[in-house]
């Protein structure tokens, strides 16, 4: 059974004192009231939540898994879920960042963050179920007429019902053009849905009433390709006027997948038989309304990572202290014990500090990202709502793709800690390396989101976003330039900026020659960019501390996690230059 205490002293570090988030939040249209206090209040409380309710589950649930009924096509989740899920939506955590007007309660998007990595640490296939109820009520609120608002909207935000994306199909996966399922004419204003969806998370379950599935179909005049998607409303129970459930809808899950890891969530085949369904959006103009839920989606997948990443981080760290094995190198470091504790091994400080590195860096990113749309959605000024909708899209990938990959190698260096007591169940890190696993393929996989970042958020978008990013790196190199406590972090930030500007323009050119020189690259690209926003998020942290009113120790371990970083982590931005540089020539066609 493994520990969790939810960081609520580096969550406040990194929300209040490195990204300054008070004065900006209260700024914003609406946010008056979000002060320090009030954040404060909710990230305890959500702390609580997790260490008390969620955290004892992880283990168990994984252990008893999801069962699936043939005969009623239903699905019962593990012991605790429901008391846990009746507890989460009581608490008004099921609508803590959507509207007022739908019975949320509007506070800001970073919290939301916050809170969710708390959960998420505590139990991340339970905080799967919740969690894509985000984006379907973000796409009903940006894309949805009053009356589905009203109707599907408002029960969602309750906690009475949960949302899901039903986008991949057998033949259709991260290529959405191939998708099949369609969406014929009904009665009124209704469509009959048919079709098959795989890998639906949470799409069928006994923790709500009813389930309101965003699906993706064709309409009979669609045209070929992507071109021709629209997006369907369809509940599994029928909802009248007057928003009571009537007769259950021709959609039920078919199977559930036997999967790696997470399997406290069911992850569900989907058979849409003719289903009632109602079009949201404009016909054919389904992708819009689903990058919608993509893009949040696929920020909180990277929150996942950072979540298993920190909760393997705590207990890799307590097995060091506590177990004795061997003696220091150069010699018995606790003489009166029949052994030495694992931290006098220089190799066991490395794999804690690269974890510790990982997780508190990627928590900046992640913060940073969701700060930023916050000011995109709710900044009194329109070139600052601009700016900061150019910096999430150009940070998405980057906080997904590499927070994600990250996770790996933190949960694989927990469980190396543990040596062979890692490989078994009973120690809990095992689930977590099988959990992780999933997150790099959710919502895209790291490749995905790497032709995300070079193709269209570098190339097509011509780099908008990267130049106020890069800019805004600079200045801050500039700012602390004599700046004694920062001036062996300053120097190679700046040398890695101008260089991944220099990469980036490059590579630009290489690409616009030969489009192959894209795919080539954009894996090792996205990794360059974020060992560098790491890096310049942990300058950022270091400058905050020295700032900052925190104990000497906290201090301390800034500055030396930090340090570790640049010298041991920052160096891989030159192989990954060397293969970004290596070109498309070096990948032969394999037969």
């Amino acid at each position: 059974m493994t520990a969790y205490k939810a960081p609520l002293d580096d969550l406040r570090f990194a929300l209040f004192d490195v990204l300054n988030a008070e004065p900006t939040l209260t700024a914003l249209q609406g946010g008056e009231a979000h002060s320090r206090d009030l954040l404060d209040a909710v990230l305890e409380e959500a702390g609580r939540l997790s260490e008390q309710l969620l955290a004892p589950t992880n283990a168990p649930a994984d252990a008893e898994g999801c069962h699936y009924d043939k005969a009623s096509q239903t699905v019962t989740t593990p012991k605790g879920f429901k008391e846990a899920f009746k507890a989460f939506a009581e608490g008004g955590w099921t609508g803590l960042t959507n509207p007022e007007t739908y019975g949320g309660q509007a506070l800001p998007g970073v919290l939301g963050t916050a809170t969710t990595e708390i959960f998420q640490s505590g139990n991340l296939a339970w905080s799967l179920y919740p969690l894509l109820s985000e984006g379907a009520t973000h796409a009903l609120e940006i894309h949805g007429e009053a009356w589905q608002r009203e109707r599907f909207m408002k029960p969602i935000i309750a906690g009475r019902w949960t949302g899901t994306m039903c986008l991949t199909e057998p033949q259709a996966g991260s290529d959405l053009g191939l998708l099949k399922t369609r969406a014929e004419p009904g009665e009124g204003n209704s469509y009959k849905i048919t079709g098959t969806k795989i890998f639906i998370s949470a799409g069928e379950h006994d923790l709500t009433e009813n389930i309101v599935h965003l699906v993706l179909a064709r309409l009979p005049d669609a045209p070929e390709g992507s071109r021709g998607i629209s997006m369907f409303i369809v509940p599994k129970f029928r909802v009248n006027e007057d928003g009571s459930l009537g007769e259950r809808n021709t959609v039920a899950a078919g199977a559930i997948e036997h999967k790696m890891g997470i399997h406290a969530c069911s992850t569900c085949v989907m058979n849409f038989d003719g289903a009632e369904g109602y079009l949201i959006g404009k016909p054919h103009k389904g992708l819009m309304a689903m990058f919608t839920m993509m893009n949040a989606a696929r920020l909180s997948v990277g929150v996942q990572g950072l979540a298993l990443a920190e909760r393997a981080l705590q207990n890799s760290l307590n097995y060091a202290r506590e177990r004795l094995q061997s003696r220091a190198l150069s010699g018995p470091k606790f003489p009166n014990k029949p052994a030495d504790n694992l931290l006098v091994q220089p190799d066991v400080r490395r794999m804690l500090l690269t974890q510790r590195a990982f997780v508190e860096g990627s928590r900046a990113l992640v913060l940073y990202t969701a700060l930023q749309t916050d000011i995109e959605h709710r900044a009194t000024d329109a070139a600052a709502r601009q700016k900061a909708g150019e910096l999430v899209a150009f940070l998405i990938p980057i906080a997904k793709g590499m927070t994600t990959e990250l996770a790996q190698e933190c949960t694989k260096e927990a469980l190396q800690i543990y040596g062979g007591h890692g490989y078994i169940a009973e120690n809990g890190m095992e689930q977590f390396v099988r959990d992780a696993r999933i997150i790099t393929l959710y919502e895209g996989t790291t490749g995905i989101q790497a032709a995300d970042l070079l193709g269209r958020k570098i190339l097509q978008l011509q780099g908008v976003g990267a130049k106020h990013f890069l800019q805004e790196i600079s200045a801050f190199c500039q700012q602390h330039s004599a700046d004694a406590a920062l001036r062996h972090l300053i120097g190679p930030l700046a040398i890695a900026t101008k260089e991944w500007s220099d990469l980036t323009v490059s590579l630009a050119q290489r690409a616009q020659a030969n489009p192959e020189e894209l795919g080539a690259a954009a894996t090792d690209y996205l990794y360059y960019s974020g060992y560098v926003t790491l890096a310049y998020l942990w300058a950022r942290s270091v400058a905050a501390a020295e700032a900052g009113n925190q104990s000497a120790a906290f201090k301390q371990a800034k500055r030396d996690t930090a340090a570790f970083y640049f010298a041991r982590i920052l160096p891989r931005t030159l192989m990954h230059k060397a293969a970004i540089e290596a070109g498309v020539d070096t990948l032969p066609a394999i037969i």
